[in-house]
Parts: structure tokens; C-alpha cells; sequence
């Protein structure tokens, strides 16, 4: 009997083979203001380039196998500006995500009026599958959706890429 379970997202990174694409587009999402690494950044914590071993784990470890069988993974991100607190820190980390293999741009919301763009965050996976990240007003997550539809698959690619082209990428980004 086929399960009505969907795959979880490092299943459908791990079958990826070409390429995997994320949009985000809210300016927070759910975070611990008392502890845990966005606490800690906000006490003045600040990732150390040469220690690889004290980032982000094991989300690096999967981006760093991922790129190393091939697989192209693309950030993007909308953003408001002047830039919330969520996303400084964010920026402040996302040399990781780069060191790890990820090629991550930003574009400001005001570049992005213009663009017809999805109501939800979402990854794309072989250009063929979508998974929509769902968040409640305070930025929580709702749960995944996952979808091979291909007017969603569609909307999906042409939005990343129209983002993507607009977007800066990280080394070239001033948050200030």
C-alpha cells in the first residue's frame, strides 16, 4: 500500500541529481529570542571562518554532499530594507552556507514589485518538484507541501529566476 507520507526534505534532497533552488521571502521566521543560535548571535557570538567544525550542522554537511555529487544549490532571498534583525543575522552566517557549496543571492523587495512571485517560500528540486514551506503569521512553520504539478513546478522556476536574475550576490550585498 503506497504511504501518503510526504517525503521529507533531505529525502528529496538526496534524490536530487541537477539542481535544487530556494526562494525565501519573509523577513523573520520563527526564532528563540532567549536561547539557542539566534540568542546567541544577538549576545555578540559571531562564527569563526576557521572553524569549520562549530557551524551550522548537520544542515552544511547535506549542502556540502549534495554539491559534491553535482547538485547546483541556489539561494535566494527577498528582503526589506533597512533589513530586519532576523535577516542581519542571516547575513552574518551565510558565508557558510556559500563555504558549504550554496550560491546565495539577495534582492530587495523593492527591486521585486514587479514580479509575479509565489505566496509561499519553497525549494524546487530538479527543476521537476516543488515542496511550499508554509509559516503562520509569526513565522512558525505550518509544514510542507510537496507537489509535482506543472503549473506549480512553473511558477516556481520562473519566479527563482526572475528573482535571481534581479538579485545581488552575497560577496557583493551591502546590508548597511
Amino acid at each position: 500500500m503506497p504511504s501518503s507520507v510526504p517525503p521529507s526534505f533531505l529525502d528529496l534532497l538526496d534524490r536530487c541529481t541537477r539542481s535544487a533552488v530556494h526562494l525565501e521571502t519573509r523577513d523573520v521566521y520563527a526564532v528563540d529570542y532567549e536561547r539557542g543560535p539566534f540568542a546567541d548571535w544577538r549576545a555578540g557570538l559571531r562564527h569563526d571562518r576557521a572553524d569549520r567544525a562549530s557551524w551550522w550542522r548537520p544542515w552544511l554537511d547535506v549542502v556540502t554532499e549534495a554539491a559534491g555529487r553535482g547538485v547546483t544549490i541556489r539561494r535566494a532571498r527577498v528582503v526589506s530594507e533597512p533589513v530586519s534583525e532576523y535577516t542581519r543575522y542571516l547575513y552574518d552566517n551565510t558565508f557558510t552556507n556559500v563555504a558549504a557549496g550554496e550560491q546565495v543571492r539577495w534582492l530587495p523587495r523593492r527591486r521585486a514589485s514587479e514580479l509575479a512571485l509565489p505566496g509561499n517560500d519553497f525549494w524546487l528540486f530538479d527543476g521537476q518538484l516543488v515542496q511550499w514551506n508554509h509559516f503562520a503569521g509569526d513565522g512558525s512553520s505550518q509544514g510542507p507541501e510537496v507537489t509535482k504539478d506543472p503549473a506549480a513546478v512553473k511558477l516556481g522556476a520562473d519566479a527563482f529566476e526572475a528573482v535571481w536574475d534581479r538579485a545581488t550576490p552575497h560577496d557583493q550585498y551591502d546590508i548597511h
